[in-house]
């Protein structure tokens, strides 16, 4: 049975009798040689990865951005061309980037073979500019559960590896905790002014009651920050979970600070003020 919901091999299709070579032909679109999509299918970076699996004819390894995605690592690019590892005489082709490596560590996702997920951080930590590789690696983080040491687990197998220092300079910085990229954007820009670490993820209760999960901030200070995102704004049913929950934590003794885009990146400063004033205002010596 073949899935037109997903990428697919020509040969099958024609094969199971499915569709014909005039409609292949002229119904679908040819991503790779004998792979195939419905046309108006949207071409994430997980579509990317399966189409380079199919490919490849299931024979290589799903690396770097394409072993992200299979992994359920959201926030990546859809533009950028899927990696395949494999051995043997294969070549890159458009869309596609094969490389060859002598150890990796595998694993099996959904029947596709792709790199563990503490082997594909130790690849992409080492690969694009500090703050979108600290990005990227809290996403596969906060996708799979794997930890910053498992990641240097795998560094230490591979001394002769490039950008080693490059990738401990990433991993300093993440933090699995981050479910957006400006979330992390925000916790990176706390961090390099100088103020305390933030935990991530800080659950509240009133008693034994759950009332929030705030993005980030400081349980010693009872400080939250708490970045909108445009759901935030757009849906009902989180708007107004929003309002109940920011009336009780103040009631509860937290002080919130609610972070957007503008602030964000338009004035990052008013916003370091803000954070400041009220860690100060609870006790902290900064």
């Amino acid at each position: 049975m073949v899935d037109f919901d997903e990428p697919f091999t020509g040969t099958d299709a024609l094969a199971s009798g499915a569709v014909t070579r005039y409609r292949l032909t002229h119904h679908f679109t040819k991503l790779h040689r004998n792979v195939y999509i419905a046309p108006g299918t949207e071409a994430t970076a997980l579509l990317r990865a399966k189409a380079a699996w199919l490919w490849a004819g299931s024979t290589g390894v799903l690396a770097g951005p394409s072993a992200a995605a299979v992994h359920g690592t959201r926030w990546l690019d859809p533009t950028l061309p899927a990696e395949i590892v494999r051995p043997g005489k294969l070549h890159s082709t458009p869309g596609i980037v094969v490389r060859s490596v002598a150890e990796i560590e595998t694993c099996v996702v959904d029947g596709i073979i792709a790199t563990t997920p503490a082997r594909t951080g130790f690849d992409l930590a080492r690969g694009c500019a500090l703050d979108r590789c600290v990005e990227v690696i809290d996403a596969l983080c906060n996708a799979t559960g794997v930890k910053v040491q498992e990641i240097e687990a795998v560094a230490a197998q591979h001394k002769g590896a490039r950008n080693l220092a490059s990738m401990r300079k990433v991993l300093e910085l993440v933090d699995g905790g981050a479910a957006s990229p400006p979330e992390t954007h925000t916790r990176l820009l706390l961090v390099r002014a100088g103020l305390p670490t933030p935990e991530t993820q800080i659950e509240i209760f009133d008693s034994n009651t759950f009332v929030a999960r705030a993005d980030m901030g400081w349980k010693q200070w009872r400080v939250l920050i708490e970045y909108d995102g445009t759901h935030h704004w757009t849906d009902r049913t989180q708007r107004t979970l929003d309002i109940d929950r920011y009336a009780l934590l103040p009631e509860l003794g937290w002080t919130v600070i609610r972070v957007g885009a503008d602030l964000l990146y338009r004035r990052p400063h008013t916003l370091l003020e803000r954070v400041h004033r009220a860690l100060c205002r609870a006790g902290a010596r900064l």
